[in-house]
């Protein structure tokens, strides 16, 4: 059977990816306005600063929560299945990359949280500066009283607009996720992925059994509306998984999440602010990688890792994985700083890699379909949670009409 020549397959490969990224582009340019005009006009609507600060700890609570059950699925899965027993490592491959383990302290976090410039974080879509920034900024509206209306009202058309603009762009979605598959399917081979099949098959079984676990207890604790609130988010969880880009999912998570009852105040700020703190695939994710890796080390070196190891490693993840967002390729800069730290061999972090495209696909939709839900159990919280509006959308034809 014969292959497409090398020169050929590669200007293949160029066309789908500049399908691809002018979508993605085009998807992160509407990220910073949505988001700042969201906030502001939800909390600043209110009128009421109290609201606002409950919203906040209510929502960082319950990202707590939910994180920490994520890794102990993790923990709990990797350890059942142990996909890295047998794994052998090549001791010697990359190890000199332990520099770009550079995650975030916690201090770093919380001063990093602050933007210097509210341009210079819109410039790099740095989700949680735009956040904190729009939060202050709708109190300062809140207190200037008449005369911050006209900004109110600014920032409630801004926001129509920017709907408006992801309608547009979402008729493109099918190109823009058909060419990011099409990239993804021609860098992955195949034997990468059968020697890595069992940690493919381990992270997809552990995040099917986070969601209908966890998610499933929430759900039915927090008297979720589970039809209409599964088809708003059809929509974003499909696009995460095609592009693995959680952003790529954000403004239409905003518009379903607000159509099947969700205040856009609490939208506004959970939706955001889960990019940050509420990762729960990638939590689920990092739990189960680095096991894997001192699973492997333990065949190639002799040397168990044991389960209080794990369990302090587990520790660490939940600071270290906080905040990391705005790092490119978080996950995995998370992952080397966690084995630099418990002195596992980094070429585990390397030889996952090589199925990094699947595993980021699983990890990203899940994290959007966290912060969706995130966003239902606050406005239910709140008792702000309209379950007409949501059964109205579930009787619609189609959700997106």
């Amino acid at each position: 059977m014969n292959t497409l020549p090398a020169a050929t397959h590669a200007k293949w490969d160029d066309g789908f990816a500049v399908v691809r990224d002018v979508f993605l582009h085009l998807i992160k340019a509407m990220i910073a306005p949505l988001i700042f005009a969201s906030i502001v006009q939800g909390f600043a609507g209110t009128g009421d600063m109290k609201k606002a600060q409950r919203i906040g700890w209510k929502s960082l609570l319950y990202f707590e929560i939910v994180t920490t059950l994520a890794l102990f699925v993790g923990l709990l899965v990797v350890n059942v299945v142990k996909p890295g027993a047998g794994v052998v490592l090549q001791m010697d491959q990359a190890q000199s990359t332990a520099a770009l383990a550079k995650p975030q302290t916690l201090a770093e976090i919380i001063v990093h949280a602050f933007p210097v410039s509210l341009m210079d974080a819109m410039a790099k879509n740095d989700v949680l500066q735009i956040v904190a920034f729009a939060v202050i900024f709708a109190m300062a509206v809140i207190a200037a009283g008449d005369a911050g209306k006209p900004v109110l009202d600014f920032c409630g058309s801004l926001t129509q607009v920017m709907f408006k603009f992801a309608g547009i762009i979402m008729k493109f979605a099918p190109f823009g996720v058909g060419a990011a598959i099409a990239v993804t399917v021609g860098h992955q081979g195949l034997g990468s992925l059968i020697t890595l099949a069992k940690l493919v098959f381990t992270l997809y079984g552990a995040l099917v059994i986070f969601v209908v676990g966890v998610f499933g207890l929430v759900i039915w604790i927090a008297k979720v509306p589970l039809k209409p609130f599964v088809k708003a988010v059809r929509e974003p969880f499909t696009l995460a998984f095609a592009t693995a880009n959680s952003e790529a999912a954000l403004p239409k998570a905003f518009e379903n999440m607000e159509k099947v009852g969700v205040p856009r105040g609490i939208v506004g700020f959970v939706l955001p602010a889960g990019y940050s703190f509420n990762l729960d695939g990638s939590t689920l994710h990092l739990a189960v990688a680095s096991v894997f890796v001192a699973q492997a080390a333990e065949t190639t070196t002799g040397i168990h890792f044991s389960i209080d190891q794990q369990i302090t490693m587990m520790l660490m993840l939940m600071l270290t994985s906080k905040g990391v967002a705005a790092v490119p390729r978080a996950s995995f800069v998370v992952l080397v700083a966690a084995l630099e730290s418990f002195k596992l061999p980094l070429a585990g972090a390397f030889l996952i890699l090589g199925v990094d495209a699947l595993l980021d696909m699983a990890r990203t939709s899940v994290n959007v379909m966290g912060n969706c839900l995130a966003s239902v159990v606050v406005a239910r919280w709140e008792g702000e949670f309209d379950d007409q509006k949501a059964a109205a959308f579930a009787a619609e034809k189609n959700g997106d009409a």
